[in-house]
């Protein structure tokens, strides 16, 4: 078996925690692992604990459109592919998805590999729509194999026209890192804390999100349809756990004061550990745009609880409707509402589903099988040049 040099490139040091035990696992398994990234640079040593491989930091790699960062982002990425002349490049997230395969084209990288794990041109309209299309058209173009982490992107990716079927796979049943089930468990920490939560919080019944509070996640729809639900039920709390992004996919102005000035609603910020909020809530609440896979649905589900979810990418796999959630359409405040009001209002039946939660989450998304199933993906390339 070959075993292959290969550098993983990411748009922000941030998403380094989506991948969070992969990368040494590779090398534990005998490939030669690097992770390039952007910013934030604040913490190196904190960076190269989470890779667990040796880092390189991109100095202008960053999330927002910057022509002239973005050229100076490029020229450092050939330089640092140029001297590891690596086997495979793997890219992850839209810029570093664009630039880490024209970098790796332009030097001649045999594999050229591109993980999908959300579409902002989903949500887009007009120019930007328009740049953004671009921006995938070019880098399936530039990829040899595109890796969407869910079955609904992938077949949004082939009916738009963005690349073949023959250029796509999905490893496993979806997702990017699967679910370290250890770490999401009901531990007897993690049980004090929720509780110390609650009580905090107060109230008989928790509504909870987790995730980026913007527009985007459909924040504006849920506070509306918790304001009509509390109205009806005082007993009723909405959590938030997560930080406002004004600057990229600002909230309007009623719903950011609503979530300040409205007592029931908590604003609990960013949260290193997010296990106690979870399991201190009775329902997740996660009515988002668009998606690619996303975690916290999984989160949820390893942890017993229910989610109500909109019938996007990924969400709609791992949420089986009336087994551990259900599913509503997007942008539906009305039907946001009926379904908050009804896990309120049948606790015997959200019992139920949530005793179903954990084992449909671990017999489909254990994140041994995920990296199992990229490691394959990885040999299978390189076996097959031999």
């Amino acid at each position: 078996m070959f075993m292959s040099k290969i550098v993983r490139v990411i748009t922000s040091s941030v998403s380094l925690n989506l991948l969070r035990g992969q990368m040494p696992y590779m090398s534990r398994n005998g490939h030669t692992f690097f992770v390039a990234f952007g910013g934030p640079f604040e913490d190196s040593a904190s960076n190269r604990r989470k890779a667990g491989v040796p880092v390189y930091e991109i100095k202008h790699l960053v999330r927002p459109v910057k022509p002239f960062s973005d050229l100076l982002s490029l020229y450092e990425l050939i330089k640092v592919i140029k001297r590891l002349n690596p086997d495979i490049v793997h890219t992850q997230t839209p810029k570093a998805g664009l630039l880490g395969m024209i970098a790796a084209w332009f030097c001649g990288v045999p594999y050229r590999i591109h993980s999908v794990g959300g579409m902002p041109l989903m949500t887009r309209r007009g120019v930007m729509r328009f740049i953004l299309n671009l921006t995938e058209t070019v880098t399936y173009k530039a990829a040899t194999l595109v890796v969407p982490n869910s079955k609904t992107m992938a077949s949004f990716i082939v009916d738009h026209h963005y690349a073949p079927r023959s250029k796509i796979i999905v490893l496993n049943n979806g997702s990017t890192n699967g679910i370290d089930l250890k770490h999401f468990d009901r531990t007897s920490d993690v049980v004090q804390r929720a509780n110390q939560i609650r009580e905090e919080v107060g109230g008989s019944f928790a509504y909870l999100f987790v995730g980026r509070i913007v527009r985007d996640k459909g924040i504006t729809e849920l506070v509306d349809a918790f304001e009509r639900v509390h109205m009806e039920h005082p007993e009723t709390r909405l959590i938030l756990v997560g930080t406002q992004e004004p600057e990229l996919d600002p909230l309007p102005d009623r719903t950011q004061r609503l979530i300040a000035d409205y007592d029931a609603i908590i604003e609990a910020g960013w949260q290193d550990d997010v296990r106690p909020w979870f399991v201190a809530s009775d329902l997740f609440t996660f009515p988002s745009y668009r998606e690619g896979f996303p975690n916290v649905v999984m989160q949820a589900g390893a942890l017993g609880i229910p989610s109500v979810v909109t019938d996007i990418n990924g969400s709609n796999e791992i949420i089986i409707e009336g087994k551990n959630g259900t599913i509503i359409p997007t942008r539906d405040t009305d039907a946001l509402y009926r379904k908050m009001t009804e896990a309120l209002k049948q606790r015997d039946r959200l019992t139920e589903m949530s005793e179903q939660c954990r084992p449909l989450i671990a017999s489909r998304y254990r994140q041994e099988d995920v990296w199992r199933a990229t490691l394959e993906m990885y040999q299978s390339l390189t076996d097959d040049a031999k």
